[in-house]
């Protein structure tokens, strides 16, 4: 089993950047799809990008499409989300997530607990 362990989550501006990493131990990143979703107090955990297992095919949450991008290091066994013009809405718990599906799968997928593997989160808070 992939363990999974998110950071680089913090306090930033409306406007500003943040990357995010998912660092995985235990099994090699290579076989997974891999996918970030967000957890805001109060509402269900959404989607937000999922990438292939080599990195080639990617899908965003409309929310996020033209701000955020996904992408992996299979050799440094971590996969990123650049987050960039923060808004005050994308303030959430940022989950990364592992599974032997594909990305399309984890991008529709209704039932999140099904998914292989979760990381603890890390809180992104933007403020106004």
């Amino acid at each position: 089993q992939v363990q999974l362990v998110e950071s680089g989550g913090g306090l930033v501006q409306a406007g500003g950047s943040l990357r995010l990493s998912c660092a995985a131990s235990g099994r090699t990143l290579s076989i997974y799809a891999m996918g970030w979703f967000r957890q805001a107090p109060g509402k269900e955990r959404e989607f937000v990008a999922s990438t292939s297992k080599g990195g080639g095919i990617t899908y965003y949450a409309d929310a996020v499409k033209g701000r955020f991008t996904i992408s992996r290091d299979n050799v440094k066994n971590t996969v990123y989300l650049q987050m960039n013009n923060l808004a005050p809405e994308d303030s959430a718990v940022y989950y990364c997530a592992a599974d032997r599906g594909t990305a399309q799968a984890i991008s529709i997928t209704t039932r999140t607990s099904t998914l292989d593997a979760w990381g603890q989160g890390t809180l992104v808070t933007v403020s106004s």
